[in-house]
């Protein structure tokens, strides 16, 4: 069993349902879970909001953000993802934004922001968010295939996070 098939089956078993937020993969995170078997009852939907424009209309990220952290940041993949679980049904955002070769404001090639954001209560609108920020080598294709897969590949470490963030001090 490959490693995306082993994550969609850890998915599968705990109930997760996905919408991506997808910037510099450009739909790669959702299209590597859709050639799972089965994956229509994971995957919600999946937004790719390369521009800066698309961000702000489609997931609600804030003007403000873009403009104290930059594109490329951690806290922007943060509100790709917060917003992309408002727009869906789905219990599991994940989002990314980066840049796959050389970019004019100085970030390093490959680098790749994430955020992972679980709905622990619907009911009570709880949700338990986790950011990264990873730097990927080779061409620009080469970056955008290793970052969606890294996606994916991350859930079931986040998911195990869950505990800790619900436990109580």
């Amino acid at each position: 069993m490959n490693t995306i098939t082993a994550t969609a089956h850890f998915m599968s078993r705990h109930e997760l349902l996905l919408v991506t937020a997808e910037s510099c993969t450009a739909g790669l995170i959702a299209s590597h879970l859709a050639d799972v078997p089965g994956a229509g009852h994971l995957l919600d939907c999946a937004f790719v909001t390369y521009s800066e424009n698309a961000k702000q209309h489609c997931l609600g990220v804030k003007e403000e953000t873009i403009r104290q952290h930059g594109l490329t940041s951690e806290e922007v993949a943060r509100e790709m993802a917060l917003g992309a679980l408002r727009k869906s049904r789905a219990n599991l955002a994940i989002s990314n934004t980066g840049v796959a070769d050389a970019s004019g404001d100085g970030t390093p090639a490959g680098t790749q922001c994430y955020a992972w954001a679980f709905q622990t209560d619907q009911r009570l609108d709880q949700v338990a968010v986790f950011t990264e920020t990873r730097r990927f080598d080779g061409d620009r294709n080469a970056v955008r295939e290793a970052g969606a897969i890294y996606a994916l590949l991350r859930v079931p470490h986040y998911y195990e996070q869950l505990a800790s963030v619900a436990a109580p001090e």
